[in-house]
């Protein structure tokens, strides 16, 4: 089996990032054979593949003639449509399996797959197919659905692109156009939540979902456990935007006094790094990866995931389970399908006071419940974030559309 695998950039800049490159990883494992498309980025990793990526869209970088400009290649990027149609006929994939590409490849991707009559797996790690700004948040951060029922012009008489007009009248426009132009339901043969409740989400806004999606939580590249031992700081770490809920964070960890480390990089990274000068306590170490990540999650006693937008399944808790660290966790989206009682503090979304108690129960959680919490983590991981697990779902998958595909086409014949 051939796959395609096409992601907005190459290397793991967050989440879904790394899920993308994860997933090549472990289909090469297995001998399927793995090609890439995506977008020229100095950050990208190296690909025998790059030379068919696109020129990366970067509007907020350029004057407002040159925005308008770039609005129609926003939309729909002839260029990505080119590109990929030339690596779709050197590579002769069975299979595309698309993660983000809003934005930045376009729509145009899924009419040049239709065209080529590749079958289309996707994973969804936000909410862009319901929701212009993909987060479900409005410019103030509150979690907001207005653009229910296609009223996606909530989101420029919002301003929720960052509070710009300009911006947001341009993901308004991508989302009708999605609606009513290229409608991903009528070209993607399979969708893949990493969580019941992001399942869920979509099948209420369109019931068309229920009839050709499943839920698949990530899985962890490893499912060890060498650190028995409580550490001595709070983590968070991943992209340093506001959703995220960081600021709180900060806020609470100033409450309590308690030391706290912050890794990652994003668009709030230099506002951090302002707030928290003059405080010992905490710390904003800048991007960390590999072994050097590894070993600031295994030291620390508590991953900390303060989101204030409907998370997923995410990657810092699928990787802190997997490490046997329990999570403080807000209760948002797919977060409590993960974190409870036997598995980390749960505690009220934006809350800064409810977040300070979460930290208190967990700073003076005693070490015989520390490891029984600790355990339950492992066990979950071993259970739900299997790579061996996650390669059999998603290979039973593949072959399934696959032969849907080639059946379809054999009746239409």
């Amino acid at each position: 089996m051939k796959a395609l695998l096409i992601n907005r950039i190459h290397f793991a800049e967050g989440g879904a990032d790394k899920i993308y490159l994860n997933t090549g990883n472990l289909l090469q494992e297995h001998n399927i054979e793995v090609a890439y498309f995506s977008s020229k980025n100095e950050h990208n990793l190296n690909s025998s593949y790059s030379q068919y990526f696109i020129e990366n869209i970067a509007p907020r970088n350029i004057t407002i003639k040159g925005k308008i400009r770039l609005s129609r290649k926003y939309l729909y990027n002839t260029e990505a449509s080119k590109n990929l149609s030339d690596l779709i006929t050197d590579f002769k994939p069975d299979v595309a399996h698309i993660h983000l590409f809003y934005g930045v490849l376009s729509a145009s991707i899924l009419k040049t797959l239709k065209k080529h009559k590749i079958p289309i797996v996707i994973t969804i790690h936000d909410y862009r197919l319901l929701c212009p700004a993909s987060t479900m948040l409005d410019k103030n951060g509150v979690v907001c659905e207005k653009c229910k029922s296609n009223r996606f012009y909530n989101c420029t008489l919002k301003r929720c692109s960052g509070g710009n007009v300009f911006y947001s009248a341009i993901l308004s426009a991508e989302a009708y156009m999605r609606e009513f132009v290229i409608d991903p339901l009528k070209f993607i043969d399979h969708f893949i939540f990493s969580s019941q409740f992001s399942l869920e989400k979509h099948i209420s806004f369109d019931n068309r979902y229920s009839n050709k999606s499943s839920q698949l939580y990530n899985f962890a590249v490893s499912t060890t456990y060498n650190f028995l031992e409580k550490g001595g700081y709070l983590l968070y770490y991943g992209r340093l935007s506001r959703e995220k809920g960081i600021m709180n964070l900060i806020n609470a960890a100033k409450k309590r006094n308690v030391k706290l480390k912050i890794v990652g990089t994003g668009p709030q990274e230099e506002e951090i790094k302002d707030i928290i000068q003059g405080f010992t306590n905490i710390e904003c170490t800048g991007f960390k990866a590999g072994s050097e990540l590894n070993e600031l999650i295994a030291n620390c006693s508590f991953v900390v995931v303060p989101s204030e937008w409907y998370e997923n399944n995410p990657m810092t808790i699928v990787e802190a389970f997997s490490l046997g660290k329990p999570v403080i966790g807000s209760k948002i989206g797919g977060i409590p399908e993960l974190v409870n009682n036997d598995t980390g503090v749960i505690f009220e979304p934006g809350n800064v006071l409810s977040l300070a108690n979460a930290i208190d129960l967990a700073e003076n959680m005693d070490i015989n419940e520390y490891k029984r919490i600790s355990n339950n983590c492992l066990d979950f991981a071993r259970v739900n974030f299997s790579k061996d697990t996650h390669f059999q779902t998603l290979n039973r998958l593949y072959n399934s559309v696959i032969n849907e595909y080639q059946n379809t086409a054999e009746q239409v014949n």
